[in-house]
């Protein structure tokens, strides 16, 4: 027996040893940091206070880290810090209230069980973390009285390109801020821990403030996130300071030339409304989605070829001009494009105007959400009551008028959405909201069709409106993909520069979710560049068919 214990004593000290002695390369070091850094931020009751400077704390870890040579000398680092932390009482309200309906897809702390990087002791100690993790206020986060999503109390330095640790720093705050708090982390394409890997040397490697910034955006691609954006003047003219005189619309995978920014620049290069543009220095239109696409934040492809098309990707270069290959009249021609800055072009960003409302031949109405506002919902019923069908056009921002129109459309309340929540609590777990309902009792309700027309511009707030009317039986939605970032956003800063992503989860009450995927659509109609040269509303000209034809 002594033999027997003995030896299992000798195989602990050597596994020990052995452990002590592992190498552990760059990326592992910073990884585990980040990690831990992130997590005491949200969980430490000592650290949630505020009182610590924490960027801080950081900055002399990743300084302690470079001479670091095994997991045993890691470690001890750890150990140390965790004890420099001081103690703090068991959580006596910690327990998971088993009558609370969590959503746990996110959550995931199984990093802090690695044997391969971290000690016995360092797991106890990052267990009872968890175990009695900070149940108070939090200095960096908080809730509002409707369930959204605040970042607050971060330190800004204001340094376009800052040394190697502060680029650390705002990769590993943004990195845990989505960690724990971004309600479809589970979505994304890449692994959200691969992320971490692959951006590290990324932000260490960055050479100046363009490629940090680029690299920044790079990042925020990776939420796949439709609401996701770096509100930044250099990663955007980066991307080409001068741009083609024309308007176009992507379709079929060429450029359809719409209209003119400046018609004389246009004409001196005989540019034709109607033109199709079928390649740009000779490259394929589709190569340029696709070389855009890691710094292009989309929920889905459709996304990224209106975004492409939004930030002019297309037509857009620090060079004089473009060589444009067209097709005119069944024609191939080649035709130089001159380039001119924004100064040049006098752009100005064209604002929507028209009617709120209209009638349509056949007794239909047809109402732009996009300019209709909470005052004007009563008065368009009135005028609007007897007509046979009303169709809503929502390929764009409304006004808020989601509830209010559906007071005039529903018969009585109906449940029209869930959603998810943070559980600051238990950072990384979230909380369901469940059959939330719209409208009221109303006999009198509008009794004819209603349409709702919808395509890649119907985002968040377009999409919500979509998902109350939808509740009711009467409705059909036409068009094409929406842009599945429905819900509320959430703001705050990277590297002084704001940024965003989806604060609340949004599902159908059966728990469809519309992130990355978009609303329902019962009629899907695609644009064609035939509807386009003709300038018809391919969308519009559906909803009347089926209005009249019931198909």
């Amino acid at each position: 027996m002594k033999k027997i214990i003995s030896a299992i004593l000798i195989l602990l000290f050597s596994f020990q040893f052995a452990f002590s002695q592992e190498n552990i390369n760059e990326n592992q070091k910073l990884t585990s940091l980040c990690k831990i850094w992130g997590f005491l931020k949200y969980y430490h009751p000592n650290v949630t206070k505020g009182t610590i400077n924490w960027d801080n704390e950081l900055i002399e870890k990743i300084r302690e880290l470079k001479e670091i040579k095994t997991k045993n000398e890691l470690n001890k680092i750890y150990l140390n810090w965790l004890n420099e932390l001081g103690d703090f009482p068991k959580c006596e309200t910690c327990e998971i209230k088993k009558d609370v309906d969590y959503f746990d897809k996110n959550f995931d702390l199984s990093w802090t069980d690695n044997k391969n990087i971290f000690s016995e002791e360092i797991i106890e100690m990052l267990n009872y973390v968890e175990q009695n993790r900070n149940q108070g206020t939090n200095h960096y986060i908080k809730l509002d009285e409707n369930f959204k999503i605040q970042i607050q109390n971060e330190q800004e330095y204001g340094i376009p390109f800052p040394e190697k640790e502060y680029r650390l720093l705002e990769l590993f705050k943004y990195w845990n801020i989505i960690e724990y708090f971004f309600p479809y982390k589970y979505q994304t394409d890449q692994n959200w821990n691969e992320v971490l890997n692959e951006m590290i040397p990324k932000f260490i490697n960055s050479k100046n403030t363009v490629e940090y910034q680029l690299t920044i955006l790079e990042l925020i691609t990776k939420i796949d996130d439709s609401h996701g954006y770096l509100k930044s003047g250099i990663t955007y003219n980066s991307f080409g300071k001068n741009k083609a005189p024309i308007k176009y619309q992507y379709c079929e995978s060429k450029l359809l030339v719409t209209g003119f920014i400046n018609k004389e620049f246009a004409e001196k290069d005989d540019i034709e409304i109607g033109d199709i543009i079928l390649k740009i220095n000779g490259k394929q239109i589709n190569d340029f989605i696709t070389d855009f696409s890691k710094y292009n934040p989309a929920s889905n492809n459709v996304i990224k070829i209106r975004n492409t098309q939004r930030q002019n990707i297309f037509l857009r270069s620090n060079s004089e001009f473009l060589n444009l290959t067209i097709e005119r009249n069944n024609n191939i021609i080649e035709k130089k494009c001159t380039l001119y800055s924004k100064d040049d072009l006098k752009f100005i960003e064209e604002k929507e105007d028209g009617e709120k409302w209209k009638m349509l031949e056949g007794n239909i109405g047809f109402v732009n959400l996009g300019l209709l506002t909470k005052e004007d919902v009563e008065t368009m019923f009135i005028e609007l009551k007897e007509t046979k069908a009303i169709i809503f056009d929502i390929r764009n921002y409304p006004k808020g008028t989601g509830h209010k129109i559906n007071e005039y459309i529903a018969s009585k309340p109906t449940i029209f959405w869930s959603k998810i929540g943070q559980d600051l609590s238990y950072p990384g777990k979230f909380i369901w909201k469940r059959n939330l309902k719209s409208g009221k009792l109303n006999e009198s309700n509008y009794k004819g069709k209603i349409i709702i027309l919808v395509n890649e511009n119907s985002q968040s707030q377009s999409e919500f409106v979509t998902m109350i009317l939808q509740s009711n039986p009467n409705v059909t939605t036409i068009g094409s993909q929406t842009s599945g970032a429905d819900g509320d956003i959430c703001k705050f800063k990277i590297a002084g520069v704001e940024t965003a992503f989806s604060g609340l989860g949004v599902f159908y009450p059966d728990e469809r979710e519309t992130q990355r995927k978009g609303i329902k659509i019962d009629i899907e109609v695609k644009p064609t560049l035939k509807g386009l040269k003709a300038i018809k509303d391919e969308d519009l000209e559906r909803a009347i068919e089926f209005i009249n034809s019931g198909k």
